[in-house]
């Protein structure tokens, strides 16, 4: 079965910067091992299912079936592996970016209930609307002034997301027609990484750029929203702009022929050179690459 078909905009951040209890959470999951990125979608599928499927069911991962949350190790993905077999598992610089899969669950169930019709949300739920909305709504406000560490898009990248990053700086892994058969072969990913403080300025920029040229909505408030969410993190934490399952709606030509990126950069230069008619054809371009992948999410 694939990974889900879903891409992510994570935060690592530094394992000292973290908030008590979650600080105690991430170390005691580091110590149980940290998830692979690759399995990141997996994972959460994986507990979103058990929830879904154990004796009595469960509304959200990682709580009881009255709602409260358990005191679980965290799900926590690491930017980079800890050095040092048999040492501390993580010191307070290792980067982490932990799933938080149950507020995020809540998130998208309250998302599904405003954005669905009346049939499809019946048929979903095993519980009335009205106690599953209270309980997402409670799930999203454990939270805090705090914020999750990713968020993340089904089908398509929201194409603001891409101003974040430096189109040169794609990481693109491809297995070779000889690592394809071998036991340990690498798996397909497309990502960006960019310090915080890069991807704040750029979407504060690119922001305001379109905020001048096309007006306050649309891909100007995706990035004011963005840029509002990174703020939450430490100033040395790291940005991934990760295609995660996506990547399985396009074989190796076509993902290393993605130009998203250069597109959108290509788009905001435009845009500051005053030449509309050369950023709506980059725009054109893009859309019409992700509305392919995106028109998979109906084919059924």
């Amino acid at each position: 079965m694939p990974a889900p078909f879903v891409c992510y905009l994570r935060v690592y951040e530094p394992l000292g910067a973290l908030r008590a209890p979650l600080a105690a959470r991430v170390r005691a999951g580091l110590a149980r091992g940290a998830v692979p990125v690759v399995d990141a979608g997996l994972r959460d599928r994986e507990v979103c299912l058990r929830a879904q499927l154990g004796v009595p069911a469960r509304l959200l991962p990682g709580e009881r079936s009255d709602g409260t949350p358990l005191d679980l190790p965290a799900d926590v993905l690491l930017a980079e592996a800890p050095a040092g077999a048999g040492q501390e598992p993580a010191g307070p610089q290792t980067l982490v970016c932990p799933l938080e899969t149950r507020p995020r669950a809540a998130a998208a169930l309250v998302g599904f209930l405003g954005s669905e019709t009346p049939v499809l949300r019946s048929a979903a739920l095993a519980t009335e609307e009205s106690v599953v909305r209270s309980r997402a709504e409670a799930a999203v406000a454990e939270l805090g002034d705090a914020a999750t560490h990713i968020i993340s898009a089904n089908w398509t990248v929201p194409l603001p997301w891409f101003a974040l990053v430096d189109p040169a700086e794609r990481i693109l892994v491809l297995p070779s027609d000889d690592a394809v058969t071998a036991p340990e072969a690498p798996l397909r990913r497309c990502y960006w990484r960019v310090g915080v403080a890069d991807a704040l300025a750029r979407a504060d920029a690119a922001a305001d750029l379109l905020a001048d040229t096309l007006g306050d909505d649309g891909p100007a408030e995706v990035l004011r929203d963005t840029a509002r969410w990174l703020r939450h993190f430490d100033p040395g934490a790291l940005v991934e702009l990760d295609y995660g399952g996506l990547v399985a709606l396009m074989d190796d030509q076509t993902l290393a022929a993605d130009t998203s990126a250069e597109d959108v950069a290509e788009a905001l230069d435009a845009l500051r050179e005053g030449d509309p008619e050369r950023a709506m054809a980059s725009y054109r371009r893009l859309r019409d690459f992700w509305a392919t992948r995106a028109a998979r999410q109906r084919a059924n």
